[in-house]
């Protein structure tokens, strides 16, 4: 048992090695495959091309809702966790439970369940305002 961590960090050093170089032959691999789109573009008609971009970025939605997203999913999951610390607070002044270790695993059920439901509904809030700007 004593011979898998030395085993192990030399197989990750050896991994994380050939992915670096991976990542610098793909790039150059990358930059070739775009000069020599470069020269084709430059060949064919570019009023083609740019008619075929435009109607892909055209079905594109122009408004982005991420502000509000982010907002609502933050705003839900501090309440989250105000909801926990009183949650928290009460199990703490209610003395029911008289073993430290279950009221600290409260504790922490108490705080994630919370967050996670209080942030899911914070983001479902923003997909109803989005869909009433829309």
């Amino acid at each position: 048992m004593s011979d898998l961590p030395p085993v192990l960090a030399t197989g990750i050093v050896f991994y994380f090695v050939y992915k670096v170089f991976e990542l610098f032959v793909r790039k150059n691999e990358r930059i070739a495959i775009i000069e020599k789109l470069g020269q084709k573009i430059s060949e064919t008609d570019t009023s083609v091309i740019s008619a075929q971009l435009s109607s892909l970025l055209g079905s594109f939605p122009k408004r982005s809702f991420t502000g509000l997203r982010t907002g609502c999913l933050l705003l839900g999951v501090g309440l989250g966790f105000l909801v926990g610390l009183f949650i928290c607070y009460y199990l703490n002044s209610s003395n029911v439970y008289q073993d430290k270790w279950e009221l600290h695993n409260l504790y922490g059920i108490a705080y994630v369940a919370s967050a996670c439901f209080f942030g899911g509904a914070g983001l479902i809030v923003s997909y109803v305002l989005e869909k009433k700007r829309d």
